[in-house]
């Protein structure tokens, strides 16, 4: 297999995720260019424009007009499809509005664990009910929340953004210290915007009061998305590909260092920072594959990149390990345990660990048919892995991948040549 060309990946999800609901929350009008149009960014306009919001049709160039932090209650329950980003995060902006409202979600996001937002939104005052199982339907009693002081027990930007953005609404004092950090995007976003916070090593800190000004978005391509395309290139025999105006957020790029660390050419080009945001040209060509260690501190700067990592690592010399990655178990699938038999219907051999996986890699041929759970992520790393030459695998849920990266099967077709 060789790779060869240019490609602009889609609009960085989590930016686009933000660049809706800052725009939401803002006084103005707020421009978006290039955002996303993928299932989950689609949640997140139906839960706004459900809360009275004024967002269009999502399309390459349009404009939100802001509330100004004051939403309408709903009408029907809040349905986020299967984005954990639209659950969380609008979980924040709803406990410190006065009304109540109920979150809901397909089969997958409704097993996610919700009690680690809902804790400290209570805390600040909020009500929520949660099911038995901890997950969704939940309902949310939001009204007057106060100033809150939180330490999360995961390193979660999901948890702290809605506790930032709980804080944002109300217009309360908020602080967030994680264990280690965690992407940065809603800090970026907000100080971008005129915000009064302050980041001190892994705390961030919300002042009260804090003012939130519409800002418009030209939003970056997705450097998860664009990993796929690294991740092509590493396993190529020959050839290079560029993937055009990459966000390279520090928070964001663990996978391409950790190819790098395997052997791997990935160099950035025309690095500029736009929007408060790092971006660039990355440009990626095969060398020789070695396995790679990947422990706890390298996880959260790639934790929606590892199942890739581990297809790639099939066919790396030597025996990958990813250790510290037990946030895997409840993603949209269990994402450990999926993986690792995965692997092993193709041919692989690989073991699951309690909080990652070892894979042992190899170049004999792999095939077989691989059952996504419907995860996106699964969908698109096996569906790269099954681009190299000699593989032959079958992926069984191919439309699942347009919760992130809608036109992927076309993008991999067209990066390749036998």
């Amino acid at each position: 297999m060789k790779v060869f060309g240019s490609l602009r990946v889609p609009g960085d999800k989590s930016i686009s995720h933000r660049a809706l609901i800052f725009g939401a929350l803002a006084e103005g009008e707020s421009r978006v260019t290039g955002i996303l149009e993928s299932a989950d960014v689609h949640s997140t306009a139906g839960v706004l424009r459900a809360l009275g919001v004024d967002v269009p049709a999502l399309s390459p160039d349009f404009v939100v007009r802001g509330s100004g932090r004051t939403l309408r209650r709903p009408t029907t329950e809040l349905d986020c499809g299967n984005s954990g980003t639209t659950t969380r995060l609008m979980a924040g902006v709803v406990a410190a509005s006065p009304f109540d409202a109920t979150f809901v979600g397909d089969a997958s996001l409704s097993r996610r664990p919700m009690r680690r937002v809902a804790r400290p939104l209570e805390a600040m005052g909020a009500r929520v009910e949660l099911p038995p199982h901890f997950g969704l339907p939940m309902t949310i009693h939001g009204g007057t929340l106060h100033d809150v002081e939180w330490t999360s027990e995961v390193a979660s930007a999901q948890i702290k953004s809605a506790i930032l953005l709980a804080g944002l609404v109300a217009g309360v004092h908020a602080r967030v210290s994680e264990p280690s950090r965690s992407r940065d995007h809603t800090e970026k976003m907000l100080e971008a915007r005129g915000a009064a916070l302050h980041v001190d090593g892994l705390t961030v800190t919300l002042d009260a009061g804090s003012p939130l000004r519409a800002l418009d978005t030209v939003v970056p391509g997705d450097p998860s998305s664009a990993s796929f395309f690294a991740g092509l290139a590493a396993l190529a025999r020959s050839g290079e590909i560029r993937l055009e105006h990459v966000c390279v957020n520090e928070t964001r790029t663990g996978f391409f260092e950790q190819l790098r660390k395997m052997g791997v050419r990935v160099t950035e080009e025309g690095r500029r920072m736009e929007g408060g945001e790092w971006v660039a040209d990355v440009v990626v060509a095969p060398r020789k594959l070695h396995a790679a260690v990947v422990a706890e501190a390298d996880v959260p700067s790639m934790i929606d990149e590892l199942p890739l990592l581990a297809c790639v690592a099939a066919r790396a010399e030597g025996v990958t390990t990813i250790t510290g990655a037990s946030e895997l178990r409840v993603k949209e699938s269990d994402r450990i345990a999926a993986v690792v038999s995965n692997l092993r219907a193709i041919g692989v051999e690989a073991e699951e660990l309690p909080d990652g996986m070892r894979i042992q890699g190899s170049d004999r041929p792999l095939s077989g048919r691989i059952v996504t759970h419907g995860d996106h992520r699964l969908a698109m790393a096996f569906g790269v892995l099954g681009a190299a030459r000699g593989n032959s695998i079958e992926v069984d849920d191919r439309d699942c991948v347009s919760v992130s990266y809608p036109g992927f099967w076309e993008d991999l077709a067209s990066a390749t040549r036998a």
